[in-house]
């Protein structure tokens, strides 16, 4: 097997977008928004029933048009057969005569063939610094739903160290575990490899021909002359590692099985179970060292010991969508929207790959996860389409689209303006070990995490090791300690106590840089609920630089300690809830948030 490598809070939404139609949780988060997005929406039902349904109010381009914008009078125009500018004038009068714009817009201005652009009066930015504080580590959280999702990622074979893509697929999955872990999902991360396939082989006799004391290089070497199909034998220093070890009958342990060598090297199966353990440690270590875990680990042979496979093909048969051709068994996947039918048993009777892709899927779903996320390599793309014609062929109620996919490029490693290709340990690629030990976990995660997963990444070692700016993980994470540097001075200086800022006056908060900062740190929570739906914590990342800007523009405008107390909490109470979001922001992707740099 190749490695592998309920109801809705109304919030700003993918782009800033915050829109109707959507049941309202009891929730503290952004209520002044919610209360105009409830006074937009009986407004547009008054002009046409059923139009409250197009209510949403959008982040103008521009920060000088304005805080929001609301586009609904063009968008009714035309069925309610009216002029677009003269149908944003009657709305926007409508607006201004109800409770909630008379409390918390400042002025609705119409632009263009009818855009309403909304400015909100100072008290309406200065409440999120409070639901920030108030929420501390919940901040951006929705309640339980009551929904199980599974995310299987990494999923690499035992048959050498991680390399730099699951390095990529660990950061991905994590990160995505942990923004539906904000939605309120359950969400359960699984690992699932194969321990008996060709592959397996190849890494038993490879560890065989070592502990008899042969080398890469030598005649038996190239072919394995047991399987002749057999691409070589693998040829990293870890081999020889594991053949030292094997020989010494050692122990070793993982997460997921334990065996002690019998230090024969003429007892294969023994030389293959202790191979596989011992290189699922490794990789348990390498997860360690990322701050990755799981919660179970799957095996493809279990598809086969425990009768899935044969019971899979079984229902595909008893539904009619397979046929014999050629000495082989074919799956009718072009009736599921498949370029060609796909043989799922060949002449030789072993299964192809998807099959037991088939088989692990359905046992999925009968295991209670409505939904599931699988990242892998771009090189699975082929495999998306036979595996969902496999699952709805079975007609064990599946939905379609199940499962989800996130597909991710390779990474590249630069150091010193050269690509790197190679490590000692893995022989033929930079381990993930390697990057950390180059850099360091939070910039590996966040770097990793920095683009969206079907672009090719280079990872610049140096840019990671410097300590400036243009060091995107640094530039967050100065941006955090700076922030908690100012708290633990007030601290010292006053004995001021954080958990206090929470009921602060924050009306001295008027500055265009302080509004600017109260404005990102408000979008926080949609900015979450739009990267979960679309399985992009890239855009995590780039809020996080986006707040950090704020931030540091805001610090260069306004001394935050200052000789007026009520202008000092309330000052506080800001730098405090943005301290607040890039430590809950940071822990969404795995990264720490340090107090001190």
């Amino acid at each position: 097997m190749p490695a592998r490598a309920g109801s809705a809070t109304i919030t700003p939404g993918g782009g800033g977008a915050m829109t109707a139609g959507r049941t309202v949780k009891s929730h503290p988060m952004l209520l002044v928004q919610q209360e105009l997005l409830a006074a937009l929406t009986a407004e547009l039902e008054k002009l046409s029933p059923g139009a409250g349904a197009r209510a949403a109010f959008e982040s103008p381009k521009q920060a000088s048009h304005g805080d929001l914008a609301c586009t609904a009078a063009m968008q009714l125009a035309k069925p309610l057969k009216a002029n677009p500018r003269q149908l944003g004038e009657q709305l926007r009068t409508a607006l201004l005569s109800t409770p909630a714009f008379e409390r918390w817009a400042d002025a609705l201005e119409i632009a263009g063939p009818g855009f309403i652009n909304i400015r909100l009066k100072p008290a309406a930015k200065q409440q999120v610094v409070r639901e920030v504080l108030e929420a501390g580590e919940r901040f951006g959280h929705q309640q339980g739903n009551g929904q199980r999702l599974l995310v299987e990622f990494v999923s690499a074979n035992p048959t050498g160290p991680l390399h730099v893509g699951h390095g990529r697929q660990g950061a991905l999955g994590d990160a995505i575990c942990n923004l539906y872990e904000t939605q309120g999902w359950d969400v359960y991360r699984e690992f699932y490899y194969n321990d008996a396939g060709v592959q397996i082989q190849t890494l038993t006799h490879s560890t065989q021909l070592r502990a008899k004391g042969f080398k890469p290089g030598d005649d038996c070497w190239p072919t394995d002359p047991e399987n002749p199909a057999s691409k070589g034998f693998y040829n990293g220093d870890y081999i020889q590692d594991i053949a030292d070890d094997f020989l010494a009958k050692k122990t070793v342990k993982s997460d997921d099985r334990e065996f002690t060598a019998s230090g024969d090297v003429a007892d294969v199966d023994s030389i293959r179970q202790f191979a596989v353990a011992y290189l699922r440690r490794e990789q348990d270590l390498d997860l360690r060292a990322f701050q990755v875990r799981f919660d179970n680990y799957y095996l493809e042979s279990s598809l086969y010991t425990s009768g899935r496979v044969e019971a899979t093909v079984k229902k595909l048969q008893d539904a009619g969508k397979t046929y014999e051709q050629d000495g082989a068994l074919w799956l009718r996947s072009t009736d599921y929207g498949d370029d060609k039918d796909r043989v799922m048993r060949k002449q030789d009777g072993t299964y192809t790959y998807f099959v037991p892709d088939v088989a692990y899927h359905i046992a999925k779903w009968e295991r209670g996860f409505t939904k599931v996320v699988n990242i892998q390599g771009t090189d699975h793309h082929g495999t998306i389409a036979r595996v969902r014609a496999g699952l709805q062929a079975a007609g064990v109620g599946i939905p379609q689209g199940y499962p989800d996919y996130v597909l991710h490029t390779m990474v590249r490693v630069m150091r010193g303006g050269q690509e790197v290709k190679i490590s000692k340990r893995a022989g033929s690629y930079v381990t993930l070990r390697d990057l950390i030990e180059w850099t360091s976990k939070d910039a590996v995660r966040f770097f990793l995490l920095s683009r969206k997963p079907d672009t090719e990444y280079v990872f610049d070692i140096d840019l990671a090791l410097a300590q400036n700016n243009d060091n995107p993980v640094y530039y967050v994470q100065y941006a955090h300690a700076r922030i908690r540097s100012v708290l633990a001075a007030w601290a010292e200086k006053d004995g001021g106590d954080v958990k206090t800022l929470a009921g602060a006056d924050l009306s001295p908060l008027t500055s265009e840089p302080a509004q600017a900062l109260m404005l990102v740190l408000a979008r926080y929570p949609a900015m979450l609920t739009s990267a979960a739906q679309d399985f992009a914590p890239h855009d995590v990342t780039f809020y996080l630089r986006e707040l950090a800007a704020a931030y540091h523009s805001y610090y260069d405008a306004e001394r935050i300690l200052v000789d007026d107390d009520a202008v000092k909490r309330a000052r506080l109470a800001l730098v405090a809830a943005c301290a607040q979001v890039l430590h809950n922001g940071l822990n969404v992707l795995g990264v720490s948030a340090p107090a001190k740099m």
